[in-house]
């Protein structure tokens, strides 16, 4: 007798399969922000006649640039899993360096701001390599740098001015063409435009290249994952980590400068508190706080919210001090909405 064999099922790689538009969609990290984002803009257009005029859009996008520029890093580093405290007092920090170096020495401004970039990336790597020595968490961790930072921004600048803030070096040779660099502004019909809208197109689209087009962007969705088991696939954990704080430091810089060359002096007590936000903006955006999802470009839209946000309470003449009630309420409103993209987003697959 010959036994007639049941054709074996076939099996078609999961890769190979069509994906629908709309299971594209719910998979984005961004929609919930973008959904948050229309209901903030309709509710302020509603609310505020002066909102939608044009000369209201580069006021709104600059409040949102100088969130931006720090939310982009701090998003990559929240989904490789880690945070960093410390990011607010470093933008202040970096100013400072910038400011008294220069002064103190009678150099070029320029020179105190390669100054600054230096010591400012230190910060970032003392983060980096604290974390991946001692494997303490990175809330602990930049938690005493933010403590210190703050520590050494009040100290020194007392310790050097006498006072709590810096002395101006609006009159030294190169404060014109860094100005133009860190605070300059172009005019496009009724719309003035920071030149911090600029960087923080350009460090978001850097972010997202990183993220989607590199080897690294891999390594970071895989350390914020898992990164026992990214370590056991090859993946530098250490370099990874590292890498992801020395973004953050670059960024602070660069807001940091901003900060300098737009008021000519700086005072030592500013920027604490400002972590959580640029926090709040890569939640908003999408981040997961446990790592390993979100994106960019959600961190942009979230910091779009803060400035919408800012803006709109002033110009829909309401008391400022509804603003955090409103920065909590978009918190919590977009973190649910977040989780419910993404479980229909698990059921569809």
């Amino acid at each position: 007798m010959t036994a007639t064999g049941q054709p074996a099922a076939s099996h078609t790689d999961e890769r190979l399969l069509r994906t629908s538009p709309l299971r594209k969609l719910l998979g984005r990290p961004e929609l919930g922000s973008v959904v948050g984002a229309l209901a903030v803009f309709l509710f302020f257009a509603l609310v505020a006649d002066s909102f939608l005029q044009t000369s209201s859009l580069g006021t709104v996008l600059y409040a949102a640039s100088t969130i931006g520029i720090m939310a982009a890093p701090v998003a990559l580093l929240m989904i490789g899993g880690e945070f960093d405290l410390s990011a607010g007092v470093m933008v202040t920090s970096s100013a400072l360096i910038s400011s008294m170096f220069s002064y103190q020495m009678t150099a070029n401004v320029w020179v105190g701001v390669f100054v600054s970039l230096l010591v400012t990336l230190g910060f970032g790597a003392f983060n980096g390599f604290m974390l991946t020595r001692t494997r303490l968490p990175s809330f602990i961790i930049t938690l005493g740098t933010f403590l210190m930072l703050t520590g050494l921004n009040l100290g020194f600048t007392k310790l050097i001015g006498e006072t709590v803030s810096t002395k101006s070096i609006g009159n030294m040779e190169g404060f014109a063409s860094a100005r133009k660099v860190f605070a300059s502004y172009l005019t496009i019909g009724d719309v003035e435009l920071k030149v911090t809208i600029l960087w923080w197109a350009a460090l978001v689209a850097v972010a997202t290249w990183i993220l989607i087009r590199t080897r690294f962007g891999n390594w970071i969705f895989a350390v914020g994952g898992e990164s026992d088991a990214a370590r056991a696939v090859g993946v530098p954990v250490i370099r990874t980590r590292i890498g992801l704080y020395l973004g953050v430091a670059f960024a602070a810089w660069v807001s940091g400068q901003h900060l300098l060359f737009s008021y000519d002096v700086v005072q030592s007590g500013e920027g604490v508190g400002n972590e959580l936000i640029y926090i709040i903006a890569a939640v908003i955006g999408g981040c997961l706080i446990t790592g390993g999802y979100g994106s960019a470009i959600g961190s942009a839209i979230g910091a779009l919210m803060f400035g919408m946000t800012s803006k709109g309470i002033v110009y829909a003449e309401w008391n400022p001090d509804w603003f955090k009630f409103f920065l909590g309420a978009m918190l919590l409103l977009a973190t649910l909405l977040n989780h419910w993209v993404r479980k229909r987003a698990e059921a569809t697959k």
